[in-house]
């Protein structure tokens, strides 16, 4: 293949990634898994440290360009921005209008994302499921304390940033569900749609800082923490489903602002006299359910072989 077919399959498979950071439930590191290219990305991170530094400040270009990878990474990078801002647009649309469907769908990916990360816990023991409770009590505490709690402060969208990208890093963890449960999601694809320049800056500052340092510290707590570092992510998946559940009932607030909490579709009519849209919320759950059952099932099919 040419340099130039690389460079656009490349963007092509960072536009699958992309796609995947943007819907909550679904892992944009199983997609770049799933297109082959996830241990070369991670490498690629890795590669980022002191000496590759120094290479870049002694003006050696070109090595420096070698070591870290920097085409392919810039090219995946290309088609991930290209996904996130035609995609943004839709989704804040989809949230708007077509709400239940929209969070059935999303209650889907992350519910049965909740089985195939918990297979990855090789041992369970004390230690891994004090890390499970601990997750899942904070996402349902967050889930369910007031989202005007949440910063809207420069550091904690710094925070947002760093974590919406450790989906990219993590087979199975979505970056945007972490945003969903931080209350950032819809203000970032507001930010994204609007060219909401100073707000995207910090939170592309915080992905750049998160993505190079947890891709060292992942390394780390896999290394030494495997079992309880998947529990505390599985806890924060589990906890979430609080957060999602398609029918809400609005204690305060508006939009993104509104405290809610979870209630049952006949609750929903009583109190809003809307059809609950129990129907569609199940099939575009189940349809979020059998995405990620043919992606994950796809993955183990490429690993295996």
């Amino acid at each position: 293949m040419s340099k130039a077919g690389e460079y656009i399959l490349l963007t092509i498979k960072g536009i699958g990634i992309g796609a995947a950071n943007v819907i909550p439930g679904v892992s944009g590191g199983t997609i770049a898994f799933l297109t082959g290219i996830f241990e070369r990305l991670i490498n690629c991170l890795k590669s980022f440290n002191l000496r590759t530094t120094k290479l870049l400040f002694q003006g050696k270009f070109r090595q420096w360009a070698k070591e870290t990878d920097i085409l392919f990474l810039a090219f995946v990078l290309l088609g991930i921005a290209i996904s996130a801002f035609s995609l943004a647009k839709l989704m804040l649309y989809l949230l708007n209008n077509e709400p239940t469907a929209t969070w059935g769908f999303f209650f889907g990916l992350v519910l049965v994302s909740c089985w195939y990360v918990i297979k990855e816990i090789k041992k369970w023991n004390v230690g891994t499921v004090i890390s499970l409770v601990i997750g899942i009590a904070i996402a349902v505490w967050v889930s369910l304390t007031s989202p005007t709690e949440t910063p809207d402060t420069w550091w904690f969208l710094l925070i947002a940033g760093a974590a919406s990208i450790c989906g990219m890093i993590l087979p199975g963890i979505s970056g945007s569900f972490l945003l969903v449960l931080m209350v950032k999601y819809e203000d970032l694809m507001q930010s994204i749609s609007t060219l909401n320049i100073p707000r995207l800056a910090l939170y592309l500052i915080g992905a750049v800082a998160g993505i190079l340092a947890f891709s060292h510290f992942l390394a780390w707590l896999m290394k030494h923490w495997y079992n309880q570092t998947i529990a505390l992510l599985t806890g924060f998946m589990v906890g979430s489903l609080v957060k999602i559940w398609p029918w809400q009932q609005i204690l305060q607030g508006v939009g993104d602002k509104a405290v809610t909490r979870p209630i049952l579709p006949a609750k929903y009519t009583e109190l809003y006299g809307q059809n609950p849209q129990v129907a569609t919320a199940i099939i575009m759950a189940v349809i979020g359910i059998a995405i990620v059952v043919i992606l994950e099932s796809w993955a183990n099919r490429e690993k295996n072989k």
